[in-house]
Parts: structure tokens; sequence; C-alpha cells
């Protein structure tokens, strides 16, 4: 049986496709009125107990709670979902709320890649054949790591 030759960790490149952020503001909202002032905003408290507000660039969609939390999902990297945070902080300054730009945190990441080679896990018969066939991806995502917090850094 011929044996594939499995990509390295510098071959396999991850892209970001989402990054969700919160920041608290530090003070309570009036979720109505946001509505009515922003024009990038939308609510409809039956559906969801959060204003909407969307921005174009970068593109994310940011939720705001009452309590004054936000959760910012969306942008496609660490600065972006900053940034669109950052904005939707400014449009509430504007319309008079004592709003900070605190706790920013990183909750999540999602990104891809192609490990150029089928990952088949129905096959895959205990846990421990599931860690081995990502063995593999591991050392990339390490990789990408490194580079992602370097050009933070940088």
């Amino acid at each position: 049986m011929m044996e594939t030759q499995q990509p390295s960790a510098s071959e396999i490149v991850p892209t970001i496709q989402n990054v969700i952020s919160t920041v608290n503001l530090g003070c309570k909202l009036d979720l109505h009125q946001i509505t009515v002032q922003a024009q990038n905003a939308e609510y409809n408290p039956k559906r969801l107990h959060s204003v909407i507000m969307r921005t174009r660039e970068p593109k994310a969609t940011v939720l705001i709670f009452a309590s004054g939390k936000m959760v910012c999902t969306g942008a496609k990297s660490e600065a972006e979902s900053e940034l669109a945070a950052r904005k939707c902080v400014r449009t509430i300054l504007k319309m008079g709320f004592d709003a900070k730009f605190n706790d920013f945190k990183i909750q999540n990441m999602v990104a891809n890649c192609d490990v150029r080679f089928p990952i088949r896990l129905e096959g895959a018969k205990r846990r421990e054949d599931i860690h081995k066939a990502f063995e593999v991806i591991y050392p990339a995502l390490g990789e990408f790591k490194k580079v992602c917090y370097s050009s933070i850094a940088s």
C-alpha cells in the first residue's frame, strides 16, 4: 500500500472565518433609545433581548444588551473585532450614555484549513483513533497561533 505524504505544519495555513469578542460598557442602556437613534440598529425584544448593530467596515455584528455588555461577532481578525466594538461604543457615547470600553476579550475564534488529506471520523473505533487523526493538524495550529500573536505584538 502506498503511503501518502503528510503536509508539514508550515504548509497548512488556517484562515480565520469569525472572531467573537465581548466588551463591558460599565453602564445600563436603554435599548429602545439606541434603536431609535442609531441607523444601523434593530431591536425585536420578542425575538432577542438585545439590540443588533451592524458595522460595514469592518463587517461585523454587535449584540448590545441592557446590562451594558456587548458581544461582537463576524469579524475576520482580532483587530477588526476590536475596531467594530469601539465603533459601536462611540455610537452609544454620542447618544449620551456614560459608556466605557472595558474588559475587551476575545472569547472564540473559528478558522478552517485544508489539511490535504481526508479525515474519516466515522471509521474511528476509539477516541485514541480520532486523536491520532488530528496529530498532524495540531502542530500546524500551534505554528498558526505563534504567527497570529507575533503579528499582534508588533
